[in-house]
């Protein structure tokens, strides 16, 4: 039977797990007085931590099949808002990472450890400019003994990022013997997607000490839109397109004397264009344009590899003295479908004197090297990551001990992308001719283009942007050309984290109902970041990705922190913490947490916890730029476009700050049933975030931060990032946990569930916004469902065992298209296992297990947006089967 455990403990028994094999044989994980809780540096059990803490073992995550930590978070009913879908329109650069978003507070404020030591962040961030603790990169499943969640703010005892909580993956400790597990899921409905999932465990004790070392391997199949269309036409479909529109002397409104454009007359929707007719039919073609519908050219899911190692040893060095160390790697590589080429938005000029020009003279071109009839690009991603830790223990006076620690880690991650060299693509419509391009665009400007066209051989070629080069095959753009005018635009980036840190705990003095214990300590920590691009994008030479600055720098941080347990009476335990930390330039903070632990009987506990955090700017966000692509609604056409967002860093940046209450409760009114109740509150001020792209449009769509092409298309958009918006949220967690006996097996139900009472924003452009229960598109906060909860229901006999959840994800208001909802979404997932070495009266462990995972293929709900869905709260996969083998010796 499992206990679920008192005090500040909420235990999610089955409702959020994620499968970890766990070896019949082996003992079930014990919580002793004798560990480090997370949320405290002294040593004390779960039911005397005063924080709201949830805990998983690796018992108990065993039940849902997932493949990777991701799988295993985006169960949480705490966490809302993460990116662990590789949606191309909003996460451009983070295709193969996963992260946590405890509370919605954004990727960077929730604090990720490994075996209670820092982890480093991301080389790439996210499109809002905020580096996270990549999860994919972490550890391998098999090797977490368990996850502990703490889940109000926790800087007084850890420092910066632990704002919204903290997620500490624990480690296998003594494991003694060998476990290997294989996963196979496939998605039979659309297309060929599927899994392959391979883990190994091996684990020796010795004299005084350990030997652990995993190992995972995933091989991931795409699932590509054109498999799974999830979208609207509508909401895929760009202006810009090949076919395109042509701007012809003489076409303009007559109100204005702005130009129109003209559909290809040559054809537009012969070859797989959609035209949007705008006005009459002119002489030189009719007003309107031929759009690109790259709907069925991207991946919901990318093509990936992923490499995880992780090694661990602990050795006994004296009677006194106990060393840990680790090593830990990972190399992951995806591949993400895009469009053929991306849309061109610099102002294009297709001369007289190309021989494809049906007018006659100089006309302007709204167009792409490819769409219609195009193959998807691939965009590759690698993200390699490397840790080191150590970390020496031992006895200090009066029934205390001290620790020193070394964390050394670094992720290096290249994103390469294909994109149209600017001054290549305006070029090639002028055949290459240096003089033409003097006239047109100023002395110079084909010098450098015709050069390399000449060392490719294609100097001698005008590139076709009419229909006719995909009607004629004698007028067709030849590879060569293609080849030419496409380049990689490579990202190579890294960051680095270096910590050493050390602490001594002791037992001050005795109260009458118990010793105070006290824990003192310090930490540095180092912070680098550096990002190189290749020649042309430094430049800003791309036509759609334009480009980035490359950039070098680093922080460092001190600190010095204090924590204190006192116990005021028998059922009465006060918790003080107060961490002071130095970041040089940037300023200084001091942060206090208070905590109550009350337990007046053994079935009731009550908890109550005050704290302030902080998170500090990162180096990207002070001294990095970089350009994201994203979908805008363009009020002067009245339509959306993909265009890219430019952010600056700022040196100035300060600190965020937040303060957080929890109140809590456990009860258990009856033998073996466990009911738990906290209600949080935050208050998450000076929110590092860029300039929304959407409300600068809005605002002035014609403003200085916006720059548009001749024709008047938005080409890039400037936005800066800066200390200026605020979020409070408030709400409850509750679950209830139950445990009885029948003639049949053992019966476990479970609810688990988070309800946001408020979500509200300060936003620079909208103002007060309530954002629970909104998307929270068009402001810097997260998809925010007022109400998420899992129900499940366990059986187990120990030769069989079973589960099925139902996990539900209320609607909420989409701000992208007012007065439209997200609708709710339900889904059902079963698992079913089979002890087969109990069954053969064998040791070993060998299990076979089949489920499926959203059980009546359930769709995402529709979202009227690029994709169809909102990647950051719902799965596009569909019905997911799996069935696996672990052995066990």
């Amino acid at each position: 039977m499992k206990k679920a455990l008192f005090g500040s403990t909420a235990v999610i028994t089955l409702a959020a797990a994620a499968y970890v094999p766990a070896p019949a044989y082996a003992q079930e994980v014990v919580i002793t007085d004798e560990i480090v809780v997370t949320g405290s540096r002294l040593r004390q059990g779960q039911e005397d931590s005063v924080s709201p803490l949830t805990s998983l073992d690796s018992e108990e995550i065993a039940d849902v099949g997932a493949f990777n930590i991701g799988d295993l978070t985006q169960t949480l009913t705490i966490n809302t808002g993460a990116e662990n879908n590789p949606d191309a329109f909003t996460q451009a650069q983070t295709t193969g990472t996963e992260n946590i978003n405890l509370r919605g507070l954004g990727l960077g404020a929730t604090l990720v450890l490994l075996d209670g030591q820092r982890q480093v962040q991301t080389a790439v961030a996210n499109n809002a400019g905020v580096n996270f603790v990549d999860t994919a990169s972490l550890v391998p499943l098999i090797a977490v003994e368990r996850l502990e969640i703490l889940k109000d703010g926790a800087s007084a005892i850890y420092g910066s990022d632990a704002v919204a909580g903290v997620a500490n993956f624990i480690t296998r400790k003594n494991f003694d013997g060998a476990l290997f597990s294989g996963t196979y899921l496939n998605h039979p409905k659309d297309g060929q997607y599927d899994e392959y999932l391979v883990q190994g465990l091996f684990g020796k004790t010795f004299g005084g000490g350990s030997v652990m070392i995993a190992a995972s391997y995933l091989d991931r199949s795409d699932l590509t839109t054109a498999e799974r269309r999830l979208s609207r036409v509508e909401d895929d479909t760009s202006n810009v397109g090949n076919p395109g529109s042509f701007y012809v002397p003489g076409v303009v409104n007559p109100a204005t004397g702005a130009p129109l454009p003209v559909i290809d007359p040559t054809g537009c929707s012969e070859v797989g264009g959609i035209e949007q007719v705008l006005g009459p039919t002119t002489p030189a073609g009719t007003i309107g344009l031929c759009r690109f519908d790259f709907g069925d050219f991207y991946a919901h899911v990318a093509n990936e590899e992923r490499l995880n190692i992780y090694g661990r040893i602990d050795a006994q060095l004296s009677d006194t003295i106990d060393w840990t160390a680790s090593i830990g790697y990972a190399d992951n590589e995806a591949t993400r479908n895009n469009s053929p080429t991306y849309p061109f938005l610099q102002s294009l000029v297709v001369p007289a004197a190309n021989p494809f020009n049906i007018y006659g003279t100089n006309v302007g071109w709204l167009g792409r090297p490819s769409g219609t009839g195009g193959e998807p690009a691939g965009n590759a991603f690698t993200n390699e990551t490397l840790r080191i830790s150590s970390r020496l223990t031992g006895d200090a006076f009066n029934n205390g001990y001290w620790e020193i620690g070394f964390v050394r880690a670094e992720n290096d991650a290249t994103v390469t992308t294909p994109d149209v060299v600017t001054d290549r693509f305006q070029c090639s419509l002028l055949g290459f001719q240096e003089a033409l391009g003097d006239a047109i665009f100023g002395e110079g400007y084909c010098d450098n283009a015709a050069a390399i066209a000449a060392d490719q051989g294609v100097a001698d070629q005008f590139f076709n942007p009419f229909a006719t080069s995909l009607l004629d095959p004698a007028q067709a753009n030849s590879p060569e050309l293609f080849d030419y005018l496409i380049e990689d635009y490579f990202q190579d980036l890294s960051s680095t984290l270096t910590v050493i840190d050390a602490s001594v705990t002791t037992n001050l003095f005795e109260l009458p109902a118990g010793p105070v214990a006290v824990a003192l300590g310090a930490q540095y920590r180092l912070e680098e970041r550096d990002a190189r691009y290749d020649e042309i994008g430094t430049n800003d030479g791309f036509g759609f990705l334009i480009g980035a600055r490359p950039y070098a720098n680093e922080q460092d941080v001190y600190a010095v922190f204090g924590e204190a347990s006192v116990p005021l009476a028998e059922s009465l335990d006060l918790s003080l913490a107060l961490r002071y930390e130095d970041y040089g330039d940037l300023g200084n903070t001091l942060d206090p947490k208070v905590g109550l632990l009350f337990r007046p009987t053994d079935r009731l506990s009550m908890r109550a916890t005050y704290s302030t955090s902080f998170r500090t700017p990162t180096v990207f966000q002070r001294f990095g730029l970089a350009t994201a692509l994203n979908q805008v609604f363009d009020p002067n056409i009245g339509g959306n476009v993909f265009v890219g967002v430019r952010a600056t860093g700022a040196e100035n940046l300060r600190p965020e700050e937040s303060r957080a209450y929890n109140f809590g409760v456990t009860f258990e009114p009856i033998d073996n049933l466990v009911l738990n109740l906290d209600y949080f509150d935050y208050n998450f001020e000076d929110v590092i975030t860029v300039q929304n792209y959407q409300g600068l449009v809005d605002a002035d769509p014609n403003g200085e931060q916006i720059l548009r092409n001749e024709a008047g298309q938005i080409t890039l958009i400037f936005v800066e990032r800066f200390n200026a918006n605020s979020v409070e949220t408030s709400g409850f967690d509750f679950s209830a946990y139950y445990t009885f006996d029948t003639p049949i097996g053992e019966f476990n139900p479970s609810f688990v569930g988070t309800y946001i009472d408020t979500y509200d924003l300060q936003d620079p452009f909208l103002g007060d916004v309530d954002g629970a229960g909104n998307r929270n598109f068009r402001n810097f906060g997260s998809p925010t469902p007022q109400l998420r909860f899992n129900l499940g229901l366990e059986w187990n006999t120990g030769l069989h065992s079973a589960n099925v959840f139902y996990r539900y994800i209320d609607g909420y208001d989409d701000d992208q298209n007012p007065g439209r909802t997200v609708d709710s979404d339900g889904r059902v997932d079963l698992r079913y296992a089979f002890n087969l070495g109990e069954a053969l009266q064998r040791d070993e462990l060998v299990q076979l297990y089949a489920g499926v995972r959203n059980l009546t293929h359930e769709e995402p709900p529709q979202v009227f947006t690029n994709a169809g869905y909102d990647s950051k709260v719902h799965d596009p996969r569909g019905r997911l089967f799996y069935f696996g083998l672990d052995v066990g010796f």
